[in-house]
């Protein structure tokens, strides 16, 4: 019997390639680090938390995984070239960004300058300007060979609203359009630029809400009736990254559960 030569010709293969992941010390970060880990992926693990950072390349390490921390505030511009420059001598060139680190504080109209402004300040340098830092910092590296990655993690904030999270939303609005506007910008040199919106996960953020709230909202806003975890999340950001996804570029995924095209 004569074996027939395989019909596809792109990889889904992220071994050996350099992911540098912000926020990846705990939560969907975390879970991301693992899976790129799992699949051979030379990972970049960065966070503000130094122990936590450690603690993760421990897992990954025990694991058989390839990876290496830096603490990273991404708000802090001049630290983010330093990582960035360490990441490139310790790992390699980077291949794929993945800009996931976040934070959630709530905030109302009502606040006086005092409390509202360094919030909306602290939000908008960690979930949106850094978004834009961090790939600037990366650029060079992303667009030698072509087939860069870049997925940013927004929410489903970022396709509706919730009251009094003004700064979380506007952040998540506006990382969706910087994405776009990445994707136009970058489409010519075969980087690729893509953004994932988690709906509600099971992760630090969420674990303060009563697990029956959590189970009330889930049964009337989503369709599959549950929170996702994180590992469902980094699967999507996976599936972005990989070189068969040349021709996935400007993309809003929500993962979701269904829950933004549920009418009622």
């Amino acid at each position: 019997m004569r074996i027939m030569p395989r019909l596809s010709q792109l990889s889904r293969s992220v071994a050996d390639r350099v992911v540098l992941i912000t926020g990846a010390a705990s939560g969907m970060g975390r879970a991301t680090a693992h899976l790129f880990a799992d699949e051979g992926a030379r990972v970049a693990v960065t966070d503000l938390d130094k122990e936590r950072v450690d603690a993760v390349v421990e897992e990954i390490h025990a694991a058989g995984g390839h990876s290496t921390g830096w603490s990273l505030d991404v708000a802090d511009l001049s630290r983010i070239h330093e990582v960035v420059s360490e990441v490139q001598t310790t790992l390699g060139d980077i291949d794929i960004l993945v800009n996931n680190a976040g934070i959630s504080v709530g905030a109302t109209l009502s606040q006086s300058d005092e409390e509202y402004e360094p919030t909306w300040q602290r939000s908008m340098d960690v979930m949106l300007s850094s978004h834009q830092r961090l790939t600037r910092a990366c650029l060079t590296q992303l667009t030698r060979n072509g087939d860069g990655r870049i997925i940013n993690i927004a929410s489903t904030e970022g396709l509706g609203a919730t009251a009094f999270t003004g700064p979380y939303t506007a952040a998540k609005h506006g990382v969706i359009g910087l994405t776009r506007s990445m994707a136009v910008e970058l489409g010519r040199t075969g980087v690729t630029a893509n953004c994932v919106c988690p709906g509600p996960i099971v992760t630090g953020m969420t674990e303060g809400i009563p697990e029956a709230q959590r189970e009330k909202f889930a049964r009337r806003r989503v369709p599959m009736r549950r929170y996702g975890i994180p590992e469902e999340v980094a699967h999507a950001t996976l599936s972005l990254a990989l070189p068969a996804s040349s021709f996935l570029n400007g993309v809003t995924l929500p993962v979701d559960g269904g829950m933004t095209i549920q009418n009622t």
